[in-house]
């Protein structure tokens, strides 16, 4: 249970991500990532200072490395560059497959069984994303020229979900090793900064706390919390509750007086919710059954 909370813990934070990248002002993607990857795996190796020993998650086999790098920086690249080459509402809608991938493909995993309420409640939440994209922009049109950004968005969907569940096969890697990834994927984003991007540094002591903020939240300890959670909790009722970000994402720009609230964005709130009910209510009745059972 506190492993999935952990998870919930790192939605939450993913929900900021909007918010704090607007206002850290027009910072390049590569350079952002490189700046707020180096804070988030800096967050991980500072906490080392008080735990003797916990440096040596670092010394893992390759396959360990490759997720977790594959994973965080696999990402972002791929998910940068479908921006690039796609309308920003229909790239991110592809790439927000990810938690019914995640639903779908636990089933994989030892021990983890998929179920119908799982399934339905991942597509009443990739629903509830539809309406609030939708309702945002007007509508959505997929146009042929822009395939190669739709795919590397779909490419990002299966980067994401698989390094979740994977993860989970990895459930003996300590959380760690995830400064390494960090601070690995940093340093991969620089070199991608240098080579395609222009520097831009930010502007004024407001921006410069929107870059650490995000280093220490939604690009730092969020993915130290979803390590944790996707290795040890209800990797389905996550996958789930994973589209709840953008919607908590919008409600945070609009009380922020970023975004207005729109009808849509009520319709996308009780989508998603009623989905991660739904998901959740096996092991609620589950855990009632236990209960009855030591009584």
């Amino acid at each position: 249970m506190i492993a999935t909370i952990c998870g919930f813990g790192a939605i939450l934070l993913w929900s900021a991500l909007a918010l704090m990248t607007a206002a850290s002002g027009a910072i390049p993607p590569f350079q952002l990532a490189a700046m707020t990857f180096a804070v988030g795996g800096a967050l991980g190796a500072l906490s080392w200072i008080v735990r003797p020993g916990a440096a040596r998650s670092l010394v893992q086999p390759w396959p360990v490395w490759l997720l977790g790098v594959g994973g965080l920086f696999g990402y972002h690249a791929i998910y940068f560059a479908a921006l690039r080459l796609a309308p920003p509402a229909e790239a991110g809608l592809i790439a927000y497959l990810w938690p019914l991938l995640i639903v779908l493909f636990s089933a994989l995993l030892p021990g983890e069984r998929l179920r119908a309420v799982h399934v339905i409640g991942a597509l009443l939440g990739l629903a509830g994303v539809l309406v609030l994209v939708t309702g945002r922009t007007g509508g959505l049109s997929l146009d042929a020229r822009y395939t190669p950004g739709y795919a590397l968005a779909f490419a990002c969907a299966f980067v994401w979900s698989g390094y979740s569940v994977l993860s989970r096969r990895f459930g003996a890697v300590p959380t760690d090793a995830v400064a390494g990834f960090c601070i690995v994927t940093s340093v991969l984003a620089a070199i991608c900064h240098a080579l395609f991007e222009t520097t831009v540094w930010p502007v004024g002591a407001s921006q410069w706390l929107a870059v650490v903020g995000l280093g220490l939240g939604p690009v730092g300890a969020a993915f130290y919390l979803w390590d944790h959670g996707v290795k040890r909790g209800d990797i389905k009722l996550l996958g789930v509750a994973s589209y709840a970000a953008p919607v908590l994402s919008t409600m945070i720009l609009v009380a922020a007086g970023y975004a207005e609230a729109t009808k849509s964005l009520g319709v996308a709130t009780l989508l998603i919710v009623a989905g991660a009910l739904l998901a959740s209510s096996e092991a609620l009745i589950r855990r009632r059954v236990a209960a009855q059972a030591v009584k």
